[in-house]
């Protein structure tokens, strides 16, 4: 498939679903369970986006530095730190953990 071809049905794509949403009723956006949807979604994407970033490796499975790193991240927001300190640890140790490997 040519690029620009796969570029443009994204782009309609895109606007489909832009226009979907503004078609949506205000009655509908209103309810509970859609604000609850609408609170919640992001948090689930970025979730998935950082564990398929953190453990795969193209088809396969991938447990390196990067989920050492993560669980460093984790263990710093439980702890409550601020933001640039999980950010940091996460820094650390999976610069510690490709260091020693």
């Amino acid at each position: 498939m040519n690029v620009w071809i796969a570029i443009a049905l994204t782009a309609v794509g895109c606007y489909l679903a832009k226009l979907l949403g503004l078609l949506v009723p205000a009655g509908v956006l209103e309810r509970p369970l859609a604000q609850r949807l609408a609170a919640l979604l992001p948090v689930a994407l970025l979730a998935a986006l950082t564990a398929q970033q953190t453990f795969g490796d193209g088809q396969h499975l991938a447990l390196d530095a990067r989920g050492a790193g993560l669980a460093a991240a984790a263990l710093a927001l439980v702890l409550r730190a601020p933001f640039l300190v999980v950010v940091g640890s996460a820094v650390a140790v999976t610069a510690g953990v490709r260091a020693l490997g």
